[in-house]
């Protein structure tokens, strides 16, 4: 997901104005309290575990092959209000959805978890009769045909047990948890099975809305961080409290309720170029030392990104992040944090640095289909090491990347050149390369770097993530990009086509080979690769003190008695004998236990 698997033994961490109104809340109440009561009557007195309640295949799929009714629609706004009820593990829920259609279809189908019972169904402020609202497995179809072009606006008010989740980040659902000293702590993670376990939504990587509107109601007690910019916080008679937060074009997944006994650090960054970023983070009780140690992280981690890829995508609204009893998720502008303020020897936090590494790749650029899940994943990893180069040098830099080497498993493609589900590119029981998608992205991004130069990678991955190579605060939006795109884009940086780099590490399953033979005061170099092609990725030679760049294939004079290195900086990305009889002793040593 966001963040990578655990590590294994060793500990080789995977160096990975409400539309200018506020609510009415005199309106709202009744049906929420409807929905609560529903909920807590469906339930009875069972309090849901981990997996609880069961969903199926079809709310765990997100992405895929879209039937064509729904992959028309757009979801141009999305206003949604939640209470989560912790003492009865609930949801009580109204959504408001303008929809518009980019060709005519027959009726609205939304994607939304059988768990949750529809109340009412409101189209352009008219009631929808029962009859033509239907619930097959996992989705809401509306009887409500819409012509191409045309918008409409959709309430939907439902209830029900939220999926607990088994394994958070790694599966999803809700994370129903206690703080310390007893307080309910609570957050969601949708990334692998999509919106459609919290809200009614287009559960594809293109069903982004436009904007998002949330007003979320916390107990007594307790705050609730989220996405985007806060409006206000309206403070209940009952001691409960509305929080109101707008955020623009959150990907699908990014939309998350947190709730826990925050107390909050708060901050201003005036970045390189010129505007002002508000900075906050919410944690635990009794943690204030380590969370100001974690806080003091924010500034120089903006600063290494606006520096190497641009600026900021969400200045205008913030870099939140909170305290969860899960792992962590890059939830947009309100990345999830759960590493337990662990020390490392690179001087960082790791798994900070990733989610906040995903403002760019995953919330900025997104893929517009989980086949090209490692723009977000692989790039995303790569800049923990460059980050350990940019703060110490090459040394570090080379310790980090080493430890992610040894993790690539090569067991399937990172690219199919398919519309693929989620779980088909992130679970290799379903065909899908895994954490590759992470480790093999990011030392292919290496190898690249190295093969055209750092001019001609940071532009291209700046043209990449913004549409555009001159980014600045106010002169782009978040964008949709592909594999393909990104191949294109270096072509025309660099004036070359390098297709069969990306065909090899990517659409490859086997890493390619170096093949070298000497003959006499002759070193003979050639590459393999996994389907035939020609690889012309060339390779530094080191002969005695001298190092000297070589085209593959190719041959280097060696003296007689000299001593030979190849790839000394281990600058490409090939298969690695002693690599995977590691792996596979380590394989064998776990299962033994």
């Amino acid at each position: 997901m966001g963040t990578p698997a655990p590590p294994d033994e060793d500990g080789q961490r995977a160096l990975y104005g409400v539309w200018g109104r506020r609510i009415n809340l005199a309106v709202l109440a009744p049906a929420l309290a409807l929905a609560i009561g529903g909920a807590a009557a469906a339930r009875g007195s069972h309090l849901p575990e981990k997996g609880e309640p069961p969903i199926s295949a079809q709310t765990q799929r997100s992405g895929g092959v879209r039937p064509p009714e729904q992959a028309a629609l757009r979801l141009v706004s999305t206003e949604l209000w939640f209470e989560l009820d912790p003492s009865r593990r609930t949801l009580a829920a109204r959504a408001r959805l303008r929809l518009r259609a980019e060709a005519t279809v027959p009726r609205l189908l939304l994607d939304l978890d059988s768990n949750y019972a529809v109340r009412s169904v409101t189209i352009g402020g008219r009631a929808l009769p029962a009859a033509a609202v239907q619930r097959p497995d996992g989705q809401l179809a509306l009887a409500a045909p819409l012509a191409r072009g045309a918008t409409a606006s959709v309430d939907i008010v439902y209830d029900g047990t939220p999926h607990v989740a088994v394994n958070a980040p790694w599966d999803d659902g809700i994370v129903w948890s206690r703080t310390p000293d007893g307080r309910p702590w609570a957050a969601t993670t949708t990334e692998g099975y999509g919106c459609d376990l919290l809200w009614p939504c287009l559960d594809f990587p293109e069903g982004e809305p436009g904007e998002a509107l949330l007003h979320i109601t916390a107990p007594r007690g307790l705050k609730a961080p989220s996405n985007g910019r806060l409006l206000g916080v309206d403070a209940l008679p009952d001691g409960r409290s509305i929080w109101h937060w707008r955020a623009r074009q959150p990907n699908t997944y990014a939309i998350a309720i947190n709730l826990g006994p925050y107390e909050v650090i708060e901050g201003q960054y005036r970045s390189r170029y010129g505007n002002q970023i508000p900075l906050a983070y919410w944690y635990l009780p009794g943690e204030e030392e380590q969370a100001r140690a974690l806080f003091a992280e924010f500034a120089p981690t903006l600063d290494f990104f606006e520096a190497v890829i641009g600026p900021y995508p969400f200045g205008d609204e913030k870099l939140g992040v909170v305290e969860t009893p899960h792992k962590g998720m890059e939830h947009q502008t309100i990345n999830a944090y759960g590493n337990g303020y662990a020390k490392a020897p690179e001087g960082f936090d790791w798994l900070f640095h990733h989610e906040f590494s995903h403002e760019w790749f995953g919330n900025q650029l997104t893929a517009a289909n989980w086949d090209d899940y490692w723009l977000h994943e692989g790039f995303g990893s790569y800049m923990q090491p460059l980050y350990g180069r940019w703060r110490e040098g090459e040394a570090r830099y080379a310790v980090m990347l080493d430890a992610q080497r040894n993790q690539i498993a090569n067991r399937a493609p990172v690219v199919r050149d398919r519309v693929l589900t989620e779980e088909e590119v992130y679970e290799p029981a379903k065909g899908g390369a895994g954490t590759d998608i992470y480790y093999k992205g990011s030392w292919t991004l290496h190898t690249l770097r190295w093969l055209i130069g750092d001019a001609a990678f940071y532009e291209s991955v700046r043209r990449l993530v913004y549409g555009r190579p001159d980014p600045r605060p106010g002169n782009f939006r978040p964008r949709y990009g592909s594999t393909r795109e990104f191949e294109a884009i270096v072509a025309r940086v660099t004036g070359k086509d390098y297709g069969w780099f990306f065909d090899t590490y990517l659409r490859d399953r086997a890493l390619p080979e170096l093949l070298a033979r000497r003959d006499g005061d002759v070193l003979r170099l050639a590459w393999t690769t996994e389907r035939p092609r020609a690889f012309a990725m060339p390779v530094e030679v080191q002969v005695g003190e001298d190092v000297r760049r070589v085209a593959v294939p190719g041959e280097v004079r060696v003296p007689a008695g000299a001593h030979v290195t190849i790839d000394p900086a281990a600058r490409v990305l090939r298969r690695s004998v002693a690599v995977e009889e590691y792996q596979a002793w380590r394989t064998r040593s776990t299962t033994s236990k």
